[in-house]
């Protein structure tokens, strides 16, 4: 800080010294002006100068160090209090731009949770005509339709709940019921969401779980599930699906083992990023690359470890470890 003070008062120091060297000059110019009385008053006006330098320093400084070590998130009024006008002028101007952008903060605020409210609202709209849809197709007497019309109706059902737990996620600590949750239901009832794409594809399942428990939310277990299924189900083809649990070492593991066409080695670093699809088939058009990035997120809250362990043509396997019940001391509303 001391640098830049001397710097910003540069211009007045080399007044300063301009002047010593003017009064020099003139005792050179003038014989009749004692060189030696001139030196002794050059050297006592230089202390007191270098002096009132360094007294400066610290009163003058005092505001911009508070400002240098300032949170730019935190209240303005937490600066030192300005030592003169122009520190005023600042902090005034500072104490400004702060009320506007939480004014700004505040109706943005206001206009995203209206808008979040709206978009919520939307979804339950639509899936009550999503709903009527399913019991039309479901009289339909050419299965070949039949079929076709539940594979896209089961897609728009998937995407409409992706968006809903999309918006939900952030604050899904309010939602949480922490039980010892039965596996089995929660499975079953994923696969038989899928049933008719799974019938149209040739692809079954094979579901062991000789770990029956786990501690968990079942709901948004349900919802961690649906996107693992759904991604072993959209990338495979007439092959088994395994779903199967384990305990080890106190905890649950719960595996979704598919045979489909497995993951790039370069592309497992990022599969639990937001908005990644792919790199070897980037065209695909139908992935949004959200299913993992929001499964990720709910088990982080969950307090569920995911892994993923894959490989080209081989298909992937992707692994949730359960916690054990004092893991959940950090998880609130339980």
């Amino acid at each position: 800080m001391i640098g830049i003070f001397i710097r910003e008062r540069r211009s007045w120091i080399a007044m300063f010294v301009a002047l010593q060297l003017l009064v020099l000059f003139v005792a050179v110019l003038d014989p009749s002006v004692p060189i030696a009385s001139l030196l002794y008053v050059i050297l006592l006006s230089s202390l007191l100068f270098a002096g009132f330098l360094f007294a400066r320093y610290h009163r003058e400084t005092r505001f911009y160090k508070s400002l240098d070590a300032w949170d730019d998130t935190c209240d303005p009024g937490d600066l030192a209090e300005p030592a003169g006008p122009f520190e005023r002028m600042t902090l005034d101007k500072l104490m400004e731009q702060s009320e506007r952008y939480k004014r700004d903060s505040s109706m943005r605020q206001i206009e995203h949770e209206e808008e979040k409210d709206d978009l919520l609202s939307w979804i339950h709209e639509v899936k009550t005509p999503l709903t009527a849809m399913q019991l039309i197709v479901d009289r339909l007497d050419d299965e070949k339709a039949k079929s076709r019309l539940m594979y896209e109706w089961l897609r728009i059902h998937l995407l409409l709940d992706q968006q809903l737990h999309r918006e939900r996620i952030p604050f899904m600590e309010n939602d949480l019921f922490i039980e010892r949750t039965e596996l089995a239901p929660v499975v079953h009832q994923e696969i038989r969401m899928l049933k008719s794409w799974c019938m149209q594809k040739g692809i079954g399942f094979d579901v062991s779980l000789p770990a029956a428990e786990a501690l968990t939310d079942a709901k948004w277990l349900g919802f961690i599930l649906r996107q693992l299924l759904t991604n072993a189900v959209k990338y495979s083809e007439a092959s088994d699906i395994i779903v199967e649990s384990e305990r080890e070492d106190g905890r649950v593991r719960l595996r979704v083992r598919d045979f489909g066409r497995g993951i790039d080695a370069k592309d497992m670093p990022r599969i639990f990023d937001k908005g990644f699809t792919s790199t070897s088939l980037h065209q695909d058009a139908a992935s949004t690359g959200m299913g993992l990035y929001l499964a990720r997120k709910a088990a982080d809250a969950l307090q569920i470890r995911i892994e993923a362990e894959s490989a080209p043509g081989a298909g992937t396997t992707f692994t949730l470890t359960f916690p054990r019940q004092n893991d959940f001391a950090r998880v609130t509303g339980m």
